[in-house]
């Protein structure tokens, strides 16, 4: 027993320093490859990225093959294997979130937004998906090492279809939820970076989990909204296709307004303003009533940020102006009365 702890604490040794080596060789390696080209900047990151995780790997398969010469006992080799497993598992995972990112960065080289957001939605869904499977099987593994457990998991593979069903009825909220994600994700229904309305709220889409996705407003509010909200009800996405979108400001003025007057500086302003986009433009009376004239002004802008901020410009904007050079062109009120005698 006592030659079993030293053989035991030599091998921890011995498997410490190789492990030492073996960091500084895949360091090593990741740095030359990053040096080489800038190309090649994702194996670097894998490498580096799964640096822990390969060493906790190798560390356990050392011991394990060391085992025939340390004569420990049956429990810390059955400790080993758990270990192995559970750091097999954790290799896995985090290769698997590093090779999507790999493939988000692959389309921010390519510079189009529609992309990144659709590859940045995927992969986020797709890495949380792949980590809760790797999680489970990894700790089924686990359980089975076991040989009652074993025995237990035989006896009941007759009823697994019961209690499938009875689970799939008790976690019908959360898989149509998980379901709704996928068909969100890959249907191109909405991304990351997105601009929304749901349920009458204007928002940013911040983050899609499994089960539900946050909308960031512009008061800094986080509306976390079910999953399942956005595959069976209609929302508005205004930034699915194209972040370009069209701001509109209405204006209520009097009948002598210098309407061709009006056009000419809301044209001029715009050429000056750097949140228009130079796409389109329109100032038109669009409808009338006893008292005004309804003017609406339109502009195009990169997206719904500066839409927005643009209006608001070019209301504040033709109201000062029309008070400044066409007084009479602002709305009045007509207020008539009279003392009956």
């Amino acid at each position: 027993m006592w030659w079993s702890a030293v053989r035991l604490v030599a091998a921890g040794a011995a498997v410490g320093v190789l492990l030492y080596g073996l960091d500084r060789l895949v360091e090593a390696v990741a740095v030359r490859l990053a040096a080489r080209s800038t190309r090649s900047g994702a194996v670097p990151e894998l490498l580096r990225g799964c640096r822990r995780p390969m060493l906790a790997v190798a560390a356990c398969l050392l011991m394990l093959a060391a085992q025939p010469w340390v004569r420990a006992p049956a429990g810390v080799a059955h400790l080993l294997t758990l270990a192995t497993i559970g750091s097999c598992g954790w290799l896995a995972g985090r290769a698997a979130v590093l090779l999507l990112d790999g493939a988000v960065r692959l389309a921010v080289r390519r510079r189009d937004p529609g992309w990144v957001g659709r590859a940045r939605t995927q992969a986020g869904l797709l890495g949380r998906i792949l980590q809760a499977a790797i999680a489970l099987l990894a700790l089924a593994a686990m359980l089975m090492t076991f040989p009652a457990v074993r025995v237990l998991g035989t006896s009941l593979l007759a009823s697994a279809g019961l209690v499938g069903v009875v689970a799939g009825i008790a976690a019908q909220s959360t898989l149509s939820n998980l379901f709704a994600g996928i068909q969100m994700a890959f249907g191109d229904l909405a991304r990351i970076g997105d601009v929304v309305v749901v349920g009458g709220e204007w928002g940013t889409v911040e983050e899609i989990t499994l089960t539900a996705v946050v909308i960031a407003t512009w008061d800094q509010r986080r509306i976390v909204m079910p999953m399942s909200y956005f595959a069976g009800r209609p929302f508005e996405n205004w930034s699915r296709r194209t972040s370009r979108i069209t701001g509109t400001a209405l204006l209520h003025l009097d009948h002598s307004t210098p309407v061709d007057l009006l056009r000419i500086e809301f044209e001029d302003f715009l050429a000056k303003n750097p949140r228009w986009d130079g796409e389109g433009s329109a100032l038109q009376v669009v409808d009338t009533t006893p008292s005004t004239l309804v003017v609406r002004a339109l502009a195009t802008a990169a997206n719904a940020d500066d839409a927005f901020a643009l209006r608001c410009e070019l209301r504040e904007h033709l109201v000062a102006h029309l008070r400044e050079h066409h007084p009479h062109a602002l709305p009045r009120v007509t207020v008539a009365g009279g003392r009956e005698g």
